[in-house]
């Protein structure tokens, strides 16, 4: 059952291990609100960046489409449902199945990504499905450690022409990705490398504060 009341207990650990990122906290909390009331209303969060960017992109998703740190097993009405339409099968599908927060990489497209390169626009590749994907009340997620990637700039700047929400995962400077998104987390660290250290725990607290949130401990 969804807990409206945002959990602490992430972002304490959080900071208690990196405590470099608590003046982050508040954005951080932002985030979470954001993303939770979007999956509250039926949304769907997208997520995009390059390179180890878009690594954690598809790691923020394997986080939030299966259980991380909690089972969520299938609530008895959900359960129901696959008895009812398989008699036989039906126990061995709701066991296998776990309560899903609905994400989407933008860069694990491969095909749609080389092809919209090379007919269309490189910059304009995440944009596209951005377009395609998103609608009113989703939120993106746009990872830029220099927050000056063009492509992740293009895809943040059709979601706001959407009136998708948009949250900003960068560095220190926060560059044009701060200055479009909605909430901007801004590590304080200037190399790519010590930033990219510092995404990983803050996106592992987000995943775990929605999980508590929507599924408990």
């Amino acid at each position: 059952m969804y807990n409206p009341k945002p959990t602490r207990t992430a972002l304490h650990r959080l900071i208690a291990k990196y405590p470099e990122v608590a003046g982050c906290q508040q954005e951080i909390e932002k985030a979470i609100e954001l993303i939770a009331q979007s999956y509250q209303q039926g949304g769907k969060l997208l997520v995009c960046g390059n390179g180890g960017s878009a690594s954690d992109s598809e790691h923020i998703v394997g986080e939030l489409m299966k259980g991380f740190m909690s089972r969520r097993p299938l609530s008895g009405a959900q359960r129901e449902g696959f008895l009812t339409a398989f008699p036989n099968e039906g126990s061995y599908l709701a066991d296998h199945l776990q309560g899903a927060l609905p994400a989407i990489s933008l860069v694990s497209q491969s095909a749609f990504l080389s092809a919209y390169a090379n007919d269309v626009a490189p910059d304009m590749a995440f944009a596209q499905q951005v377009y395609g994907y998103a609608k009113p009340g989703d939120v993106l997620l746009g990872i830029s450690t220099s927050g000056h990637s063009a492509n992740v700039l293009r895809a943040v700047q059709v979601a706001r022409a959407l009136g998708v929400s948009t949250i900003g995962l960068t560095g220190q400077t926060g560059g044009k990705l701060a200055e479009l998104s909605d909430v901007a987390i801004c590590v304080p660290y200037h190399a790519t490398p010590d930033i990219q250290e510092r995404h990983l725990p803050i996106y592992h607290a987000i995943c775990i504060a929605l999980e508590e949130q929507f599924f408990g401990t």
